[in-house]
């Protein structure tokens, strides 16, 4: 198992760490601190620095078939690392800052429409939600205005936990119908915006929605008789 450092601290961008188990260019650690691919979110990227050698670069991190099991995979299987050594992690943070911006202002984009969502997949540069609309009606340019002021309020950001069997017993808290939070791993995270959105989520978020910055709807499609895609980007305008 491999400690999830970034799901208590999602602004560490440097950690020590072991080497538990190598497979060619898939790594396994005993913490880190890149995001394994989960939820729509991308794994993360950077580096891992052997205390005697150069920067090895890490391409993607995935989550392993072991419960709790975190894999990075290198740039290359030629990297000469054995269980044991100690690394030095560091994350492409300007790419992390990015995504934490985005995954939170798709958590605020959810609370806006009331219904359930069916999928959704966070970008850097864009994201998207999807949504079973039924009767709702939604408006992109009103949705953009709702998220700005939304994220003006500049209102904190929390992780907390609950168990397995609370969350049994307030199954409305899990609003993703493809994609519900893990079990048998312990306590489910659970990110709380303020009175906005409360939900659980094991993505890296920012501490303030007011590190988002401006967001914009850029589109709404039309993906069957009552599911809607919805577009997110920043405004860099």
């Amino acid at each position: 198992m491999t400690i999830a450092v970034f799901q208590q601290d999602s602004y560490l961008a440097e950690l020590s760490a072991r080497v538990t188990q190598v497979d060619a260019e898939w790594v396994e650690l005993d913490q880190t601190i890149f995001y394994a691919e989960s939820g729509g979110q991308p794994g993360d990227t950077g580096t891992m620095t052997p205390a005697d050698g150069s920067p090895l670069r890490v391409v993607d991190t995935k989550k392993g078939e072991r419960p709790g099991a975190i894999r990075h995979q290198l740039e290359t299987a030629e990297h000469g690392l054995a269980p044991g050594d100690t690394m030095a992690l560091t994350i492409d943070w300007e790419r992390r800052h990015r995504l934490m911006r985005m995954h939170t202002a798709m958590h605020l984009l959810g609370s806006l429409i009331p219904v359930p969502v069916t999928g959704g997949k966070v970008g850097e540069e864009k994201s998207r939600l999807d949504f079973n609309l039924g009767d709702h009606q939604i408006d992109k340019e009103d949705l953009t205005a709702q998220l700005n002021a939304l994220v003006a309020s500049a209102k904190d950001v929390g992780i907390e936990s609950i168990t397995e069997n609370e969350l049994d017993e307030n199954p409305g808290l899990v609003r993703t119908m493809s994609v519900q939070p893990p079990r048998g791993v312990g306590d489910i995270r659970m990110i709380r915006v303020a009175d906005i959105d409360y939900q659980p989520c094991g993505g890296t978020h920012v501490k303030n929605i007011g590190e988002i910055g401006r967001i914009r709807v850029s589109k709404i499609e039309n993906k069957g008789r009552q599911n809607r895609r919805v577009h997110l980007i920043f405004d860099d305008s």
